[in-house]
């Protein structure tokens, strides 16, 4: 076969006949203005190549970009619809489930969006600086006191304007005050109503003031302040406590914990301890600083002293006081460590269980018959032996542990040269005589008897008038308390006799 008469066939583009190319041409040519008139023409001649994203440009019409100031406003308006996305996100992540919201609003950049670009979220995204449903301030009245002509002079004592002024003026009232929803009504409020409720919120205020006062500075029920909680985790870092298990009993002028002991390089800590912390609140000392006032041990320190501070000095008594008890053999707590007003003592009862009070132990007629002749033992030792009495005496201050009655809380214990000193023993032995009376014990002696046997002054009792038989007692005192004067004896120092350890002086006072 001749290969002469086989011509070459080029293969068929799928793409369609390919344009003829255009014929090369100089940098200068391209320069010059003629040929780019001459390209010009020719692509007016020839049809334009279809292009979908030419032709989706032209039906969404957009707008000219030739200005570059328009480009800085579609870039700025895309920037800012971005930064209202994100706060718009920021604030309902903040807000959450909550009642009461916070707005970003005015954070917000603010344009005039087109309703149809805007989203369904944005809906809600309004400007509420504008808002129609709020309240208008009311016109503020001129200098001149009045606003009007003639007929229509409207001063500024005008009651409904006083009202509407009145009802603007409580949304300056404290947070805490609801005055619900009537800011956004036509109200008016008198001038009466207004100053009653600001006096209201006034005295509100004050009171909450003072009682977030007295919580964080003060020993409440079953709770203590900051400063006291910080000496008793300093005496379990101490190793003085081993740990403090809870409240055990509160009283009217302290708050008595459980703890288990540890130990201190003086002397041993029994394995359970009570921790009686006296309250820092003022309000029960205010009535009852005559018991210490007018102690001769206390009474020179008592005028140097101010009021918180001398409650430091009511657990400073309660130790000596105990010690003068213990040497005496009284059955009563042992005092271990003395913190301010912290006072650490042995613990009258078993396994964390306190010993019952006398008017909740359940005893027979025969314990009964033994605890009463305890108690008047343990009166007469406290009067005759230990020089006290104390002043405080009931069936609520005595406990009943491994058959012995234990005489507690004698902060108030005064001893007999006090000016109140047999008027505070004829109201114990009142007390006590009453209760074993009741209890149905037939030996229990009289008031005025078991008076006399304590004291052995034997006071006639006559016909048992009760103010015959204390005028008696007050001219005792009296005479007692110008024999005192006389012979200058006005304070008692109080030395290491009485017992209990060594008082530092507080560093921090």
């Amino acid at each position: 076969m001749d290969q002469s008469g086989v011509t070459t066939q080029t293969p068929k583009s799928p793409w369609g006949s390919a344009a003829p190319a255009a014929p090369a041409c100089s940098l200068s040519e391209v320069m010059s203005e003629q040929l780019a008139k001459q390209l010009d023409e020719e692509n007016a001649v020839f049809p334009a190549l279809s292009d979908p994203a030419a032709e989706l440009l032209l039906a969404d019409e957009a707008p000219d970009t030739a200005s570059d100031l328009m480009l800085a406003q579609m870039l700025q308006m895309q920037f800012d619809r971005e930064f209202d996305d994100q706060l718009r996100r920021e604030e309902k992540k903040f807000n959450g489930d909550s009642k009461v919201s916070i707005s970003f609003e005015n954070y917000r950049m603010v344009h005039p969006y087109d309703d149809s670009d805007s989203s369904e979220d944005e809906v809600d995204w309004q400007d509420t600086r504008h808002d129609p449903y709020r309240a208008d301030k009311p016109q503020t009245t001129p200098r001149k006191g009045f606003t009007g002509k003639g007929k229509n002079i409207t001063t500024k004592h005008d009651e409904v304007t006083c009202g509407r002024k009145n009802t603007a003026r409580m949304d300056n009232f404290a947070p805490e005050v609801h005055v619900g929803d009537g800011l956004g009504m036509d109200l008016k409020l008198s001038n009466q109503v207004f100053n009653s409720l600001k006096r209201h919120c006034y005295s509100e205020q004050r009171r909450s003031a003072r009682l977030h006062e007295k919580k964080e500075h003060s020993t409440a029920e079953q709770a203590v302040d900051p400063r006291t909680r910080l000496l008793m985790y300093k005496m379990v870092n101490a190793g003085v406590l081993e740990n403090i298990n809870g409240c055990i009993s509160t009283g009217k002028e302290s708050v008595v914990f459980h703890a288990d002991g540890g130990s201190l390089e003086e002397q041993p800590v029994p394995d359970e301890v009570v921790l009686k912390v006296f309250k820092t609140t003022l309000n029960e000392f205010k009535n009852r600083d005559r018991y210490i006032k007018d102690d001769y041990r206390f009474k020179d320190r008592f005028s140097k002293l101010n009021p918180r501070k001398i409650i430091r000095l009511w657990a400073e008594k309660e130790m000596h006081n105990l010690g003068r008890m213990k040497k005496a053999e009284i059955p009563c707590p042992e005092v271990v460590l003395l913190k301010k007003h912290i006072l650490v003592m042995s613990f009258i009862g078993k396994d964390h269980v306190p010993a019952p009070k006398l008017k909740d132990a359940m005893l027979n007629s025969e314990d009964l018959k033994n605890a009463y002749y305890q108690v008047l033992h343990m009166m007469q030792q406290l009067y005759q032996e230990c020089n006290l009495v104390h002043a405080d005496l009931s069936e609520y201050n005595m406990l009943w542990h491994e058959g012995k009655v234990w005489l507690i809380d004698v902060s108030q214990s005064v001893e007999p040269t006090h000016p109140h000193g047999l008027e505070f023993l004829f109201r114990d032995c009142r007390n006590v005589s009453t209760f074993f009376q009741k209890r149905g014990v037939s030996e229990a002696m009289s008031t005025y008897d078991l008076f006399n046997a304590v004291t052995g002054l034997n006071i006639p009792v006559g016909a048992k008038d009760e103010a015959e038989f204390m005028a008696e007692i007050m001219a005792l005192e009296k005479r007692n308390e110008d024999h005192i004067q006389k012979r200058g004896k006005k304070t008692f120092p109080v030395t290491s006799e009485d017992g209990g350890p060594p008082l530092e002086p507080d560093a921090d006072d």
